[in-house]
């Protein structure tokens, strides 16, 4: 059977091929169920969405795609300085892509890099792993970063949110915090589920009687200045804050000060992933080294492209507490 075209995806979900396409470029103008239904049709055929598929992909175009959740923020501007330049080096080009919190966003991401690109980097810690095992392109070689979930044959790296977390409540703890607030991050994201775990795991061990308490967020300031209105109310007695991400943090920070408290006197405030800003704003934080981790995840790729490495590995990174001001409090006990 031939390749797939447009008008093939158009046939099988009874649709007009301008209808593919807008559904495919990821446009709004098309119902929800109608861009389902295209999707299937078009995964069910195999169709790739670009008129130069097949001719590039009979010679390498010396390009990694990279899919992210999203491209704003210091994370992944860091993330993908890391990739850039270690791409760079070993004579690669990246195609930047990104799929927010929508598996079928990501599966077009996804199929769309294929005849573009040797090899993919996708950062998917909020797609669920049959999900991801499903958009991924079989004929591509891919890199996972903070992925929910093993899949077959494609290598990975996870940070050690766990370990993290846990080493900052101990932090807070050392510090004298005795009414502790977790800000997590969203649901359905593995690295939020992993640090609020952590968070829980850690009172556990060394704080057995102190009462989890959790405020929900999204990873963005917005989410870490509410938490700290919420506080600031009175609804959450608290004496340190250990958001899940830094720019929860900032925001916290931000709203706490405006608020009247004094941090780390009167409040700690501590983040997780050690972007550049934290260091002026002189933030507490766990140090992922995220543009190390964009190199990584580029050199594992390349490897695997050029036959030097193996490419089925899951590879830990690990984490370092960075004790900065908003945590430098005169500990009322060492005792936890």
């Amino acid at each position: 059977m031939g390749e797939a075209t447009i008008r093939d995806v158009a046939r099988r979900a009874e649709v007009s091929v301008a209808s593919v396409s807008r559904a495919l470029n990821g446009l709004n103008n098309v119902r929800g169920e109608t861009r389902a239904r295209i999707i299937a049709a078009a995964t069910e055929l195999g169709y790739v969405p670009h008129a130069g598929a097949r001719s590039l992909s009979l010679a390498r175009a010396h390009a990694i795609g990279v899919v992210l959740p999203d491209l704003h923020g210091e994370f992944f501007s860091e993330c993908v300085r890391g990739m850039d330049k270690e791409a760079s080096r070993r004579g690669y080009l990246l195609l930047l892509s990104n799929m927010h919190d929508d598996s079928d966003q990501a599966a077009v991401a996804l199929r769309a890099m294929r005849g573009r690109v040797d090899g993919l980097l996708v950062m998917a810690p909020h797609i669920a792993p049959e999900a991801l095992e499903r958009a991924l392109p079989q004929t591509l070689p891919a890199v996972l970063i903070n992925a929910p979930g093993d899949i077959a044959g494609r290598p990975a790296l996870r940070l050690d949110n766990h370990g993290g977390a846990v080493a900052m409540v101990r932090h807070l703890l050392d510090q004298g915090c005795r009414q502790l607030v977790h800000i997590a991050g969203p649901e359905g994201n593995v690295d939020a589920q992993e640090r609020a775990q952590g968070y829980r795991d850690a009172l556990a061990q060394f704080a057995p009687d102190m009462a989890v308490r959790i405020i929900g967020g999204d990873f963005n300031e917005e989410a870490g200045e509410a938490a700290a209105r919420h506080i600031l109310a009175g609804a959450e007695p608290c004496d340190g804050v250990f958001a899940a991400n830094d720019m929860m943090a900032i925001g916290c920070l931000h709203a706490l000060r405006a608020g009247g408290k004094r941090v780390p006197e009167d409040v700690a405030v501590a983040g997780f992933d050690d972007v550049p800003l934290t260091r002026y704003l002189g933030i507490t934080t766990i140090q992922v080294r995220i543009a190390e981790i964009g190199a990584r995840a580029v050199s594992r790729l390349i490897d695997m492209l050029e036959g030097k490495g193996p490419g089925e590995a899951r590879e830990q990174v690990a984490a370092a507490l960075i004790a900065r001001a908003t945590t430098a409090r005169q500990a009322e006990t060492s005792d936890v």
